[in-house]
């Protein structure tokens, strides 16, 4: 008879366990989740989740990455708005439902929570949280100053302090939403940002 193969259950849902280790990471930081902390959230053994997924620096990584992208994917599409009002409205008011997600399907911002912060040791994961940060502000920048061509803006705009500004809002947002602030505010904020910034000239230089 064929021996049965060994490895990780057929029930392995890797999405799955993605979330629930972002979870864990969002909640104790990533020096205070240990390896035995994942191994009873994910209900594997310690060789399945090494299988897995390498490391517990490399399981940090691809969680980071999984849910960071959803924010480039926001910016990707704000840019792509045909007005300058509806790229700030998109930026902010997507973000926020992205923030805001159930915990059933969306971990926490993971890029404005304490795990970030003491992660020295994944040093990947602090370079492409930066690369990540570069890449969305460049897009809105560039789009900003898109704008300026096209007169959507008072031509003494700064693109970079406005780009700054909505960044600023951004990562606001985003703490208070890791400190528990619920859409309905989170939302409000951001349509009075949105108002602000739209409502007159951009910052002068």
């Amino acid at each position: 008879m064929p021996q049965p193969k060994r490895g990780r259950p057929r029930a392995f849902d890797r999405d799955q366990a993605l979330l629930d280790a972002a979870r864990l990471f969002w909640r104790r930081g990533y020096s205070g989740t240990s390896t035995r902390d994942l191994t009873a959230q994910l209900g594997l053994s310690t060789s399945s989740l090494y299988g897995a997924f390498g490391s517990k620096a490399e399981l940090f990584e691809a969680a980071v990455r999984t849910y960071a992208e959803r924010y480039r994917e926001i910016y990707e599409q704000a840019v792509a708005a045909p007005d300058f009002r509806t790229v700030v409205e998109r930026v902010l008011i997507d973000s926020v439902h992205e923030f805001t997600r159930p915990d059933d399907e969306h971990p926490g911002c993971l890029l404005s929570s304490a795990a970030m912060a003491d992660s020295t040791s994944t040093l990947d994961t602090s370079a492409y949280f930066a690369e990540l940060q570069g890449h969305n502000e460049r897009m809105l920048r560039e789009r900003i100053e898109q704008a300026l061509r096209e007169g959507e803006l008072s031509a003494n705009t700064d693109a970079s302090i406005l780009t700054g500004l909505i960044q600023s809002i951004w990562h606001g947002l985003s703490a208070r939403a890791n400190l528990g602030a619920d859409r309905a505010d989170l939302l409000a904020t951001a349509r009075l940002g949105h108002a602000l910034i739209c409502g007159g000239a951009g910052p002068s230089r």
